[in-house]
């Protein structure tokens, strides 16, 4: 085998016989998607037992896998002049309005039209770096078909503050959402823990070994006829997915989640998840005060909540 920068060793163990070598790959690595380890495996780079094998390969007890890594080709990120909805800026954060359809930061194969490349071209130089190239400034995001209030930071002071408050749960997060069903209780608590689920590992779900996490939501308007609740979420934790696996696993999932959703149909045409980051509240990274940002709801959120009944 030719010398790698890299390189995956792994011993595949009992509970693992009979699995795909790209499927077992995928779940010992979740950075990595099972397109790229397909690729590698196409690309001669993974060997059981020193010989290359094919993506349907089934691994055995005791098999030595071997993946070489290859140098991750870094692309070049570009501003780009792109409108944004600044609702608040000074000279170390920004919170931007998120419309629908953004994605908040560049990944493999989607290097432009991204959040990121709209701050770059707005801030210029001024942005944090701790995050590295493909997300500066970043320090949370947001799903693409999330709408709604995200915080940029402009230097890696304000990156490593506004961090700290997300670590410690201490950033005001509420969110207003649409979801199936009609909730009885005018307002109640999810405390369910959050992991990647055994039967996708691109979807979350509640599983017992998850993380701690915690959804307060509160009812703002019941629609009997259309069978749709408005509810107001706010986040004790901020695990990925957090308020679409919550509401779904309590049997209300959001209107127009293409994921969670459980099968459920609507007539409605949303383009993903009715999910809005409508308040977001922190201690300001230099001064200390307390800053609360509003964004207001967007156009098909509100035609949503004109035609419901």
């Amino acid at each position: 085998m030719e010398s790698s920068v890299d390189k995956f060793e792994y011993i595949v163990t009992d509970e693992y016989e009979g699995i795909r070598i790209d499927k077992l790959i995928s779940e010992l690595i979740d950075s990595f998607s099972r397109t790229y380890i397909k690729k590698l495996i196409d690309d001669k780079k993974v060997f059981c037992n020193d010989k290359n094998v094919k993506a349907s390969f089934t691994v055995s007890e005791n098999d030595h896998i071997i993946m070489e890594i290859p140098p991750l080709e870094v692309p070049e990120i570009l501003p780009q002049d792109i409108p944004l909805d600044i609702i608040y800026e000074d000279n170390d954060v920004v919170v931007v309005n998120k419309p629908k359809d953004m994605v908040v930061h560049p990944a493999a194969g989607h290097y432009k039209d991204t959040l990121v490349n709209a701050i770059m071209y707005h801030c210029k130089d001024n942005l944090s770096g701790i995050n590295g190239i493909m997300r500066p400034g970043i320090v949370h995001r947001i799903d693409k078909d999330t709408t709604g209030s995200v915080i940029i930071c402009k230097n890696d002071n304000s990156h490593r503050e506004i961090a700290q408050q997300l670590k410690d749960h201490s950033i005001n997060r509420v969110y207003h959402a649409i979801c199936y069903g009609i909730i009885k209780e005018d307002e109640g608590d999810v405390v369910a823990n959050i992991g990647r689920s055994p039967q996708d590992r691109k979807k979350m779900a509640v599983v017992p070994g998850g993380k701690y996490a915690a959804t307060h939501y509160k009812i703002l308007k019941r629609f009997p006829e259309d069978g749709f609740t408005y509810i107001e979420c706010k986040l004790q934790t901020g695990r990925t997915h957090q308020i679409r696996v919550h509401m779904s696993h309590i049997g209300h999932p959001l209107l127009g989640d293409e994921v969670y959703a459980n099968g459920r149909k609507s007539k409605f045409k949303t383009n993903g998840q009715c999910l809005h980051a409508k308040t977001l509240g922190f201690i300001h990274p230099v001064t200390k005060e307390y800053i609360e940002t509003d964004a207001p709801l967007p156009d098909y959120f509100l035609r949503l909540l004109n035609v419901l009944k």
